[in-house]
């Protein structure tokens, strides 16, 4: 299927769901598949089932609110291959467009994060009072985990799994009503990025740079696991963590680093006591990329290091490159990332790389706005993932329409006109509903 066709949007949105059906089982879902992905396109406040039923189906709401709910809660197609499909549809539209200026710019980055979404109630399958990205605060919520694939025109996620916390894992009520599989057991965040990144080099991803922020970064288990796997990464990390200047190094031999740190260690010093030990030529002010108003920058230095880490080799013992961001004005640097980037990678490459996790962070908003992410209203976990599945995908064909349409152009989802909704449909909740 050609999604780059003279067809109008709505033809190869067509085109584009018949491709999913072919992964998606029986061929009587083929039609709420093509109406729940529609519902997530067409304007509206609320992408969950019964206003998408509303916009959809107008004549039979009733009807098609049942149809979608057991699409997406109760129908056991496959998450995977439906990710599956959409990145085989979907990466050749961005691997086409990248930076300015470069011509074939492929899969730059792959992309850990995890996003997060507010609930009440302690019934939503992985809810827990935990830090929400979204709130800027400990509150009661869900997050889930993904790698997305990306460079600088777009990112797509291709793994994307619940986070699902230590309390859950041990409550069988809750498991059980929520249909928690058998098989999920607890993990750290970390693990399962790990998870997703070793799955995606045993499926043969076209591999980018590992981008991660503090809350991976800071995991030495799972920047040594991506070194095993043969990927480089740029990594935040915390001021405090342990690292050895260049020209210094451990003094034991034979036997792993343990969690004593400096007490065996003397020459390990912080990130942070790096950074401030550093020449004032070491500084210099880089841009990284174009925003609304004029070019970003900000002061950074780099400077080569071995970091220390509980469990480490002392013989395997690498340098890698330690980038610190001190913006004019501020007291003291603000963020700081480790690198496997090789020793001859330009500052500006390194910078840009370490800033291109901004490219999530706006889809990720994306794909709350526009198509619903966080707007499934269900509690379970095969409804979570579903529903997380067919917002990928609507997404997914956002891109691929952006990647032929000029920055002038139209907004995609003004293309899907909106049937109008019957007089007497009245959404749960309202007061006119009383």
């Amino acid at each position: 299927m050609n999604l780059g066709s003279g067809q109008g949007s709505e033809a190869r949105f067509a085109a584009y769901v018949e491709g999913l059906v072919s992964v998606i089982g029986h061929a009587d879902r083929a039609g709420p598949l093509h109406d729940y992905c529609t519902g997530l396109m067409l304007p509206g406040e609320r992408k969950s089932v019964e206003p998408m039923a509303a916009r959809t189906a107008p004549a039979r709401t009733a009807a098609q609110h049942q149809s979608l709910l057991h699409f997406v809660g109760v129908a056991p197609w496959s998450d995977e291959k439906v990710l599956g499909k959409v990145r085989e549809l979907v990466l050749p539209a961005i691997e086409k467009h990248g930076a300015p200026g470069t011509k074939c710019p492929g899969v730059e980055a792959w992309i850990i994060d995890d996003t997060a979404f507010p609930k009440q109630g302690r019934l939503s399958v992985g809810v827990h009072h935990q830090y929400c990205g979204q709130l800027g605060k400990q509150a009661n919520c869900q997050v889930a985990v993904s790698l997305s694939l990306a460079n600088h025109a777009a990112s797509l996620p291709v793994a994307y799994r619940l986070y699902l916390p230590k309390d859950w894992t041990e409550d069988g009520a809750r498991r059980d009503k929520a249909g928690v599989p058998l098989d999920i057991g607890f993990k750290t965040k970390p693990e399962i990025a790990l998870e997703q990144i070793r799955w995606a080099c045993e499926a043969g991803l076209p591999r980018g740079v590992a981008l991660m922020d503090v809350a991976y970064g800071n995991d030495s288990r799972l920047r040594t696991g991506m070194t095993a796997l043969g990927l480089t990464y740029v990594a935040g990390i915390q001021p405090n963590t342990l690292m050895w200047p260049s020209g210094a190094g451990p003094q034991r031999r034979g036997k792993p680093l343990n969690n004593t740190g400096r007490r065996d260690e003397p020459d390990l010093i912080s990130a942070k006591e790096v950074a401030r030990a550093l020449p004032k030529r070491a500084w210099r002010t880089i841009r990284w990329r174009e925003g609304s108003a004029d070019w970003l920058s900000s002061r950074f230095a780099r400077v080569r290091v071995g970091v220390g880490h509980n469990r480490l080799i002392p013989e395997t013992l690498a340098q890698e490159w330690l980038l610190i961001e001190w913006p004019e004005g501020e007291a003291e640097p603000t963020k700081y990332w480790l690198s496997t980037l090789p020793a001859n990678v330009s500052f500006r490459k390194l910078v840009d790389l370490a800033k291109l996790r901004w490219r999530i962070e706006r889809d990720y908003q994306e794909l709350k706005q526009e198509v619903g992410l966080g707007h499934y209203e269900g509690r379970g976990w095969r409804g979570f993932h579903h529903h997380a599945t067919l917002c990928i995908a609507a997404y997914g064909f956002l891109i691929a329409e952006r990647a032929m349409i000029p920055p002038s152009g139209p907004c995609a989802t003004a293309w899907f006109q909106t049937p109008a909704l019957p007089e007497s449909y009245r959404p749960r909740g309202s007061a006119l509903a009383a």
